[in-house]
């Protein structure tokens, strides 16, 4: 219970009115408010009955709708306000009655949102009651769903630039035999099973068929280059790590993999294996739920461990999320490469820092612009001699803007996936 500012504004007055009233006449109205401020908060003491809608699993950046209702509560007045935790933003946090906010995710992981917190006011405006009411609710932010969804339904609908979905394969034939026919005049003379025809002295071809089941594995680094800060997409934007950049891509790249028929899985390390998931089929929702969580270490990333652990099973693609800062820093990196290229198809994604190619695309007001500009334009030096050592040694490298990461990606996936390279 605590009286409210009305409460104080009356008692100031009657000292006021002791200068030239009676102080007997004074206490006693002074008692009279007490009285009454008592009993307008044992009116306000039952705690209302508030509901609250508010969804579980929400995308990074992307707000979704929050309603807190206090329902009837007579002459009673109740204020609502929703408090959240530091990864969690809701607008407006307060209202009378009836709460209807929009609840933003910024920052991955799990989060504990508290029971809402309603303020009950007397009829009279003097007493009040602080409730808490409910139970806390746990709120998963995942990354960037929804633009994931509209790459993946781009595919689907053949506005990709590229579907991905191979009618024939490498030089004109299927990958996986699949039987033996008679030959036909318009068959390679490849395709010639000539065991068959002999034994059966009369030409036959072998059938084969088009593979779309390609394993797609996307390594994501968690060392502590992925803490980095990258501008958020659009003004105004909350600035986002370069992990989380990295996993709006996986996101991305999982959906697509389940839409044209490949099996996704996944690797996530730092100085050891933090989680992996063998590929399967329809596996992008569980690549998402396995990786949304995770958060940067402040230790270097052991690529060489994190290479053996994807395998030398069937060849496929092997999509590394990484930070290209400069040759020192990517030298491991640059080292363990060989040892999947050998057997898979490689693309090695980092996104670009968009304040860094402003810098050099910009003109120098001052002599401060000037010195900034020529860091900048040595940082984009180093990176780009990182990428010419990525390329010798197999890999394709990726680099975009942060909000353009996921389409770079896709579309390296599909062109290798088109051209038989996986």
């Amino acid at each position: 219970m605590s009286p409210t500012a009305r409460v104080a504004f009356a008692l100031a007055g009657l000292a006021a009115l002791a200068l030239v009233l009676p102080v007997g006449l004074v206490f006693l109205a002074a008692l009279a408010v007490v009285t009454a401020t008592v009993v307008d908060a044992v009116a306000a003491r039952r705690p209302p009955t508030v509901s609250r809608e508010v969804p579980a699993l929400l995308a990074l950046g992307v707000g979704v709708p929050l309603v807190v209702d206090a329902g009837t509560a007579g002459s009673v007045r109740v204020r609502l306000r929703q408090p959240v935790p530091p990864g969690l933003e809701v607008t407006p946090s307060e209202a009378d009655a009836r709460l209807e906010a929009v609840l933003i995710g910024r920052r991955r992981g799990r989060h504990l949102l508290p029971a809402a917190a309603a303020r009950s006011t007397g009829p009279l405006g003097l007493g009040r009651f602080d409730h808490r009411r409910g139970a806390a609710a746990e709120v998963l932010v995942y990354p960037d769903l929804p633009a994931a969804e509209r790459l993946a339904l781009a595919v689907r609908q053949g506005k990709f630039a590229d579907q991905g979905r191979m009618t024939r394969g490498a030089l004109g034939l299927g990958t996986d035999f699949e039987s033996v026919r008679d030959y036909t005049p318009d068959d390679d003379i490849r395709q010639v099973n000539w065991l068959a025809t002999a034994r059966l002295a009369r030409p036959m071809s072998n059938q084969y068929r088009v593979d779309q089941d390609r394993d797609v594995i996307c390594v994501v680094d968690l060392g502590r280059l992925m803490a980095a800060p990258l501008p958020g997409a659009g003004p105004g934007a909350a600035p986002i790590s370069r992990l989380d950049a990295a996993l709006d891509a996986v996101a991305a790249v999982a959906l697509v993999a389940d839409e044209v028929g490949d099996r996704c899985g996944t690797v996530a390390f730092d100085a050891e294996v933090k989680r992996r998931l063998s590929p399967r089929r329809r596996g992008g929702r569980a690549v998402i739920e396995a990786l949304f969580d995770l958060e940067p270490a402040a230790v270097d990333s052991d690529y060489e461990l994190a290479f053996r652990s994807v395998g030398g099973g069937k060849r496929g693609l092997v999509l590394v999320l990484t930070d290209l800062l400069e040759e020192s820093a990517a030298r491991p990196l640059v080292e363990a490469i060989p040892v999947l290229a050998r057997r898979h198809a490689v693309v090695v994604a980092s996104a670009a820092d968009p304040d860094v190619l402003g810098l050099v695309r910009t003109p120098p007001a001052t002599p401060l612009d000037a010195y900034a500009a020529s860091v900048a334009i040595e940082v984009l030096e180093a990176r780009d001699r990182v990428t010419a050592q990525l390329t010798r040694a197999g890999a394709r490298v990726v680099e975009a803007p942060p909000d353009r990461l996921g389409v770079g990606c896709v579309s390296a996936y599909l062109t290798l996936k088109s051209r038989a390279r996986l």
